[in-house]
């Protein structure tokens, strides 16, 4: 549908314009508006997982859950996005991301609404299960998407606005979710939730397509994106295809993934524990405890933005290549975020909310400069959906443990303690993982022999 409308009016977001080196004109950024379907998509995705986190006390008091049951209902929409990310990333390089992003988010939003109708700890486990189905679009369609518009020097920075949605999400919802919850109760929280997401498919359908088929794009601007989409650099094998089993040969698919999942274990253990572990042992009421979950992930927001324009500027600045420089900050915000194992040792309200404000935008900044790593290091734009699919795969075992470890560990000490420094521990050695495993090009070891022999050949 996007590629026949025709909207010369469609008003563009600041800056207006950049200056085309290769002619000297001035060039329009409308695909700014691409980073406000992915930020807004991401915000949604995560609003819609958080729910459950913020009304976790009404409901384990509705269907007597202990810490364990919780902990397994926290962890059950992992489950299933874990178990279709594959399939669908497949599906997105073969059908095409408008057509797949769309019927996954119509599946999400559907089953979040119908999660305030659950009536039993199997209907809501059943709610969260098809939920999680759905939203194993949503990081394959972002891969997709900013590798098909944005040009290699931006794509730290786009990147990060697509990722910095996933803790705008949180933090909205935090407040606004926690409102609801105590005035009207938790069903209808996720009935409002749910809504949202079917706005957000309506405006998809409507006005997204590619950048060579879209109208409200300059031929400027589609000249430039076309042209600068592939890193510099990029070898002739940057056409061919391998498929994921021959990409599953490179090591450097799996420190990705190794990483992420040491990454994603914290995401997860906030996400589902952090409004719960107020509540429980700093004494919060649930309006309190939602807000000061909200001001960390609006921090995280903000810095992974800044830290996504900083790395953008570093890769285009100095000498050395894009994805060694990436690596390193990336182990950088990693360590930044092992600051997580400082939480036991304060008492003290204001430094707390401090170092959840640190450990959300190291792990927000890991996420998305590993994703913009994956774009940099893989050669085929036709194998994003895949091994991105991979990589949130590997991050999303570590993500499932998360909520079940934390509550056998709350359930076996007392306390939260213990489930902070497993969470440190593993952002220690995912910044590890990241210098180690991905030094290389995820080129198959019989292409790049290829490769090198070509040129002889000629």
């Amino acid at each position: 549908m996007g590629a026949c409308l025709n909207t010369p009016s469609l008003p563009t977001p600041r800056p207006s314009t950049h200056h085309n080196q290769n002619n000297g004109e001035y060039m329009s950024y409308r695909r700014g508006w691409i980073a406000v379907f992915l930020f807004t998509l991401a915000m949604i995705n995560y609003m819609d997982r958080i729910a459950l986190s913020i009304a976790a006390k009404p409901i384990a008091e509705e269907f007597h859950l202990t810490s364990v049951g919780m902990g397994y209902l926290f962890s059950s929409f992992i489950w299933s996005y874990a178990l279709f990310l594959i399939p669908v990333g497949l599906l997105i390089d073969k059908f095409g991301i408008k057509r797949v992003g769309g019927i996954g988010i119509f599946i999400w939003s559907l089953a979040t609404a119908l999660t305030g109708a659950a009536s039993s700890f199997a209907s809501l486990l059943t709610a969260r299960l098809v939920m999680g189905a759905g939203e194993s679009v949503s990081n394959p369609v972002g891969a997709k998407v900013i590798r098909e518009w944005i040009p290699s020097t931006e794509r730290g920075t786009i990147t990060a606005i697509f990722n910095s949605g996933s803790y705008a999400g949180p933090a909205i919802c935090s407040v606004v979710l926690a409102t609801l919850v105590a005035m009207f109760g938790w069903r209808m929280s996720f009935v409002i939730a749910g809504c949202i997401g079917f706005v957000w498919l309506a405006a998809w359908f409507f006005f997204y397509e590619k950048p060579e088929k879209v109208k409200w794009l300059s031929a400027n601007e589609r000249e430039h994106i076309v042209q600068t989409r592939t890193s510099n650099g990029a070898s002739s094998a940057a056409t061919m295809t391998y498929g994921l089993k021959k990409l599953l040969k490179t090591p450097t698919i799996w420190g990705l993934a190794i990483a992420q999942g040491c990454n994603v274990y914290t995401q997860y253990l906030f996400l589902t524990w952090l409004p719960s572990y107020l509540q429980e042992v700093r004494h919060l009421t649930i309006a309190k405890s939602g807000l000061l979950t909200a001001i960390p992930y609006a921090a995280a927001v903000i810095l992974c933005i800044v830290i996504g324009k900083l790395s953008d500027q570093y890769l285009k600045n100095g000498s050395g290549a894009a994805s060694e420089k990436r690596r390193n900050v990336i182990a950088m915000t990693m360590i930044v975020a092992s600051c997580i194992l400082l939480i036991p040792f304060t008492d003290d309200i204001a430094l707390l909310v401090l170092i959840f404000s640190l450990t959300l935008a190291g792990i927000a900044s890991t996420t998305s400069l590993n994703f913009s790593l994956l774009n940099d290091l893989l050669p085929s734009s036709g194998d994003v959906g895949r091994a991105m699919a991979f990589v949130v795969v590997g991050g999303n075992i570590f993500g499932m443990l998360a909520p079940v470890v934390t509550g056998y560990v709350i359930s076996a000490t007392g306390s939260y303690n213990l489930a902070f420094g497993i969470a440190g521990a593993l952002l220690v050695t995912g910044a590890v993982v990241i210098l180690a495993m991905t030094r290389k090009p995820m080129i198959p070891v019989e292409q790049r022999a290829i490769d090198v022999l070509a040129p002889r050949s000629a």
